[in-house]
């Protein structure tokens, strides 16, 4: 056996655990609980952001006694850290208060409008059109937006652990496949766009008008069977946060998360914008919350670890992607997605050589489908996993509770992305 290939191995079976961990957080959080000496480290090992950079580094230290430390940063150097780095700047941003304070006035302006309970429309509209316009502001900046408002309005209540699931559940899925309406907004299709050929037309006539149906209905039919829990919850207090916040400071944030899009192939371009922002932030912060920096490179952290252990599983990857037909090739990808990143399946498909049009869209559509299964299948998924999770008991989510919330609204997406 070559070098070479045992550190495949190795690699394959690291990844294996680092997939284990994730399932196994709560577990170390109960441990931090219980131990006198050692909880920081039980509590560390429990952070799901740190599961995949702490496997990573294991990984990159087998590479470098396996072969040497010029190898392992050869490899680091090798990979592409550009999305890691692309969410981190797009999650600081869209979660300042002037960003969240103009998505939240244009929710509650349309709730009030309809003849229904505001708080009904208002957390229908979080799950659905905030997830729908990830298609324009990146999926990203909609997972934190609606992770933002969703905690602010309903997971600061007392409601339900079922609802608290049932909402992460629909909101993961529908953040997942609302950003397939246009052909730079998802990861999973980023990845493939400019190498297939496929624009905005394309996705709006091919996925984005049968995602737009899945993500009306999950949220349509997660509102009406928690109606009762819904309305008897109060309007939230006004607090710093709702304070109206002046035009001009809105649209500079919106030019800055604008900008940040445009450029989100140019890390150099979009973390030199970025610096920017901070310094007007801390020019303006009299209209700020705390910037969410720590949220951010945490998220961070957790996708520049997958980018480095899956940078390592392409040798059994593709060759399984590509012995599947159409079919197998949907719910395989739906299944695989559980366990990889769907942006770097994606990838790893659009390397096989002649695969036909048929077989893309079945890898695709597969890959969004399942992006809201656990925390690793979709990149914005870490960022409304680390905003959300300290409302859950425990201050942590279980992976088992996240797949089987995620279940019915991901066979809804199934039904429309691959039957229809």
């Amino acid at each position: 056996m070559t070098t070479d290939m045992l550190i495949q191995y190795v690699a394959a079976a690291i990844f294996g655990i680092a997939v284990l961990h994730t399932f196994s957080t709560k577990f170390f959080i109960s441990l931090a609980h219980k131990s006198r000496h050692h909880a920081g480290l039980w509590h560390l090992l429990g952070e799901v952001e740190v599961v995949f950079g702490f496997w990573a580094f294991v990984l990159v230290t087998v590479i470098a006694v396996l072969v040497n430390q010029k190898e392992a940063i050869h490899y680091l150097e090798a990979q592409n850290f550009t999305e890691p780095l692309f969410v981190f700047a797009i999650l600081v941003v869209a979660g300042t208060r002037p960003v969240l304070w103009a998505v939240q006035a244009f929710v509650s302006r349309i709730a009030r409008a309809l003849p229904l309970n505001t708080q009904l429309v208002s957390y229908f509209l979080c799950l659905s059109l905030v997830p729908l316009l990830g298609s324009f502001i990146t999926e990203p900046a909609a997972m934190t937006l609606a992770a933002l408002m969703l905690r602010d309005r309903f997971y600061s209540q007392a409601i339900s652990e079922r609802m608290k699931y049932m909402t992460l559940g629909v909101l993961f899925v529908n953040i997942s496949i609302g950003g397939v309406l246009t052909s730079f907004a998802a990861p999973p299709v980023l990845m493939v766009a400019e190498k297939w050929g496929w624009n905005s037309a394309f996705m709006m006539q091919m996925f984005g008008w049968k995602a737009a149906c899945a993500v009306v209905l999950n949220a349509l039919l997660l509102s009406v069977f928690f109606r009762k829990e819904l309305t008897a919850l109060k309007a939230p207090e006004p607090t710093t946060a709702d304070a109206p916040v002046p035009f001009s400071v809105v649209a500079i944030h919106f030019i800055f998360l604008a900008a940040t899009v445009w450029f989100a192939h140019y890390p150099v371009v979009f973390l030199g914008l970025f610096l920017f922002f901070l310094g007007f932030t801390e020019a303006y912060k009299q209209y700020q919350d705390r910037l969410m920096l720590r949220e951010g490179l945490l998220v961070a952290f957790f996708l520049a670890g997958l980018v480095v252990l899956g940078g390592k599983q392409e040798w059994w990857l593709q060759p399984l992607l590509a012995g599947m037909d159409n079919a197998v090739l949907f719910f395989g990808a739906v299944a695989l997605t559980a366990v990889t990143d769907n942006a770097a399946l994606t990838y790893l498909g659009s390397l096989v050589v002649g695969l036909p049009d048929p077989a893309k869209y079945a890898l695709v559509s597969g890959a969004v489908t399942g992006g809201g299964l656990t925390v690793i299948a979709n990149a914005p998924n870490p960022a409304g996993f680390a905003i959300l999770k300290d409302s859950f008991s425990e201050k942590a989510i279980s992976p088992l509770g996240l797949i089987a919330s995620a279940a019915l609204p991901t066979g809804i997406a199934a039904l429309f992305l691959h039957f229809v």
